[in-house]
């Protein structure tokens, strides 16, 4: 039944949202040092995060006051409070593309859908994904370059095996997986083009619409038809939530973890002692990506709202104002972590990092985005015997100021 449903394409078959990333998220290869100043200079300070890094400002939220959120103790107590920095502020921005998303919503209603939707992502659950779709498409997209000597870690693997692990969670049709995943990127690219974003959050919601009826009369044992039948207080998930749920888990499990492996690899690749230490010792994977995550984590800023008047960091905050909160900025904290710029896969940190957030809007794919990362490291290091980057290509830069990854890793093996 799956396979009468069909995905539609943009208006303009030719619009290419991989195009669009760094006009949304910056293209900056190293936003630190800027982070670090500002820090300095306080670690709660007024103003737009995009704007102080010479960015544009993002077109959603641009009518409001802000506050940039920089020291360690400070983002624990934003992320860690959501009774007074609520998660309405996604309403303005990702609320356009997603829709009534877990994420844009505060307690009781939050923890009541979550609940939910955390069942599917357990790490019993996922574990067992690592065998049954992992290992599958990461062995799929490899086998197109193992025998070749070089490749495009990103272009020919990184960027598609995530996406390709999700849409195999949802047993959808084989022949939509490009389309698919062209629609979920444009979602997030609604804060500078709100009209494709808004086309792609349409489209992708209609074709979820279909998909939750036909589930539901016909359920399988794959995600959409676990969160089709999955009920609240006796009632079925209004569709709404599912639907919001889905439009964000393409984005929210796809686009982070690439960022996140990629980020892995070329750091692991630039530091060769790093790397073959990993290949010889995999019990250093783990910690490997650990540090990744903290040293350049994919996702550098996230939002809060003051629900009421509030002294952070010494700074009084009107309710109301937003609140740019530097994941990417405590991740760096020299008070917290020692030599915070340097990548050690040997560190042995005594604080948590942010790249998942922190809280009660913890990312639920946390322990998911490890297994695929995990899975996808082995694989490259089982695989590709001295793997070093290409030294006739030019040296790949991580960039960004909001969203963080490498667009090419060129890479010789064998």
């Amino acid at each position: 039944m799956a396979g009468a449903l069909r995905l539609e394409d943009f208006d303009d078959p030719t619009f290419n949202p991989f195009f669009e990333d760094s006009l949304a998220y910056g293209a900056d290869a190293n936003p630190y040092p800027r982070i670090a100043e500002l820090r300095e200079n306080g670690t709660v300070q007024e103003g737009d995060y995009r704007v102080l890094m010479g960015g544009a400002a993002d077109l959603t939220m641009s009518d409001v006051a802000h506050y940039c959120v920089f020291g360690y103790d400070e983002v624990s107590q934003v992320l860690g409070d959501p009774a007074t920095f609520s998660n309405r502020s996604y309403e303005r921005n990702i609320g356009i593309s997603f829709g009534r998303s877990i994420s844009t919503m505060d307690a009781p209603e939050h923890p009541r859908y979550r609940r939910i939707f955390q069942k599917a992502f357990l790490p019993h659950t996922v574990a067992t994904w690592g065998d049954t779709l992992v290992d599958p498409v990461v062995s799929e997209l490899m086998s197109k370059f193992v025998d070749r000597g070089h490749a495009d870690l990103v272009t020919e693997f990184t960027l598609h095996y995530p996406f390709n692990i999700i849409y195999r969670q949802l047993a959808l049709p084989p022949e939509d997986v490009k389309i698919f995943h062209k629609l979920a990127i444009a979602q997030t690219l609604v804060s500078i083009d709100v009209a494709h974003g808004v086309e792609a959050s349409t489209k992708l919601g209609a074709y979820f619409a279909r998909l939750i009826e036909e589930r539901r009369s016909n359920p399988g044992d794959d995600l959409v038809s676990a969160l089709a039948t999955a009920e609240v207080d006796g009632e079925l998930l209004p569709d709404e939530v599912v639907i919001s749920f889905l439009r964000q888990l393409v984005n929210a499990g796809g686009d982070t973890t690439y960022r996140a492996t990629s980020v892995l690899l070329l750091a692991l690749l630039r530091d060769p002692a790093q790397l073959e230490a990993v290949r010889q010792d995999r019990t250093l994977v783990a910690q490997a990506i650990e540090e990744a995550l903290r040293w350049d984590g994919p996702v550098l800023m996230q939002s809060r709202m003051a629900t009421r008047d509030v002294t952070l960091g010494g700074v009084e905050i009107p309710a109301g104002a937003f609140l740019d909160v530097l994941a990417g900025s405590a991740n760096r904290d020299p008070s917290r972590f020692p030599d915070p710029d340097k990548f050690d896969i040997y560190r042995k940190p005594a604080h948590r990092h942010f790249a998942f957030a922190y809280g009660p809007h913890v990312c639920i794919g946390q322990h998911l985005a490890r297994v695929e990362m995990t899975r996808a490291l082995n694989a490259i290091l089982d695989r590709l015997p001295n793997l070093r980057l290409d030294p006739a290509a030019e040296a790949p830069q991580i960039n960004g100021i909001m969203m963080r990854v490498p667009h090419s890793i060129p890479v010789v093996f064998g």
